[in-house]
């Protein structure tokens, strides 16, 4: 399923989401810029992939940079073009709705926090994985759930692949509760050495940025969002 729109609309322009978002296009064609290289080695996009994503190896063993400097910068470098468009699609359609509950600086605290912890459920689960890590998957994660804690009747316009792709409204709490079941599913494949299926997904990542944000949601969130319904009957009994 690809969403493309929800309904609640965002009552506030996003702008933390738009720069979230553009700051992430920017680095995706900084990356361009470096050029092509086959699986990320011996090329000048391979060592800036090793210098600033996160390798769990040197997040668990203490490297300062691995654990205060990296978990920031890997959130915006991405693998690839299927990688970014994935990532910053789901980020437009959920993310203006969670910065309107959150108001713009604890939305970006939010966010940052979220994607931080994404990069400690991934080391806790790989902590000799000497391969880096990056991408905003881990950040949207918590997003998601944050979407889904505040927003639990919202429904979204998403694109369904039967022969063609079909559109179709689902419930948020649907799409997303169905997202996280194949995250738990695969992440706990991936702990099996022998499962080759789930190499290049950084799952636990995906889990540990989901439960980050059900838990920070309560402490972000602002004053629960009233109905036009509700706001018109208060308006009526405040009426002189």
């Amino acid at each position: 399923m690809i969403p493309v729109s929800d309904s609640p609309r965002s009552r506030v322009f996003p702008f933390v989401n738009y720069t979230l978002i553009a700051a992430n296009l920017l680095v995706f064609f900084y990356e361009l810029s470096l050029g092509d290289c086959t699986g990320f080695t011996n090329c000048a996009l391979g060592d800036f992939i090793d210098r600033r994503g996160v390798v769990p190896d040197q997040f668990a063993r203490g490297e300062p940079e691995s654990i205060f400097l990296d978990p920031f910068t890997s959130m915006f470098i991405h693998a690839g073009w299927l990688h970014i468009i994935s990532n910053m699609l789901f980020l437009w359609v959920f993310g203006d709705n969670v910065e309107d509950s959150m108001g713009h600086v604890r939305y970006l605290v939010f966010y940052l926090a979220c994607g931080y912890l994404a990069s400690v459920g991934h080391v806790a689960a790989n902590p000799d994985d000497l391969i880096p890590a990056v991408g905003a998957s881990g950040a949207i994660s918590g997003v998601l759930a944050a979407y889904l804690v505040v927003y639990p009747r919202a429904t979204v316009t998403a694109l369904i692949p039967f022969f063609l792709f079909i559109p179709a409204q689902i419930p948020a709490f649907l799409m997303i509760g169905l997202w996280f079941f194949v995250q738990l599913s695969y992440g706990a494949a991936s702990l099996d050495p022998a499962t080759a299926a789930t190499e290049g997904v950084a799952y636990w990542a995906h889990i540990g940025g989901f439960v980050a944000g059900l838990v920070l949601v309560w402490f972000f969130r602002g004053p629960p969002r009233k109905s036009p319904y509700r706001r018109a009957v208060e308006d009526a009994d405040s009426w002189p």
